[in-house]
């Protein structure tokens, strides 16, 4: 089952690395393309902050440092529990799958630019989602189905879990 897991994060890499690349050719810096006036439209941005551009505005090299440093622990801590529960194809690998592929989609980025290609803007009238992109997209689908599973899942199931 690793290697159906494996497939699963590198169609993920591969599809951010493709859509940013695309992105980057076709969309000058700070340009906008309407897909769906009114609410959803191409960017071209370059994020140095987190997820949403979170501390992009605090200066200095630290948190471009230390974001690196989170991602590569989360690659590291994924892989570990991957590599532990590989064996299994199911919500939780395949969750794990989807967060390998998110976190080393913008990973790479931030090795070799220092900053993250954002271009997925939706928004409705003057409120805005912050742009994002397919990484982004993966990490939060797996979070999403991760507590869905989790909240969700039968009281009989979950007791079962913990004997």
């Amino acid at each position: 089952m690793r290697k159906y897991l494996i497939l699963i994060a590198a169609l993920v890499v591969a599809i951010d690395r493709l859509t940013k690349a695309m992105v980057i050719a076709k969309i000058p810096l700070y340009r906008e393309v309407d897909v769906i006036p009114g609410l959803f439209r191409l960017v071209h941005l370059e994020n140095t902050g987190a997820a949403f551009s979170l501390f992009a505005d605090i200066p200095g090299p630290w948190p471009g440092r230390l974001l690196l440093l989170v991602s590569l622990i989360a690659v590291g801590v994924i892989v570990f529990f991957l590599w532990k529960l590989g064996e299994q194809l199911n919500v939780l690998t395949f969750c794990l799958a989807l967060f390998l592929g998110g976190t080393l989609g913008n990973l790479w980025d931030r090795i070799l630019y220092g900053r993250v290609t954002d271009f997925l803007d939706f928004y409705v009238g003057q409120h805005h989602w912050p742009p994002f992109n397919v990484a982004d997209s993966a990490i939060v689908v797996a979070a999403i189905l991760l507590a869905a599973h989790v909240l969700l899942m039968p009281a009989a199931h979950s007791q079962e879990n913990q004997r």
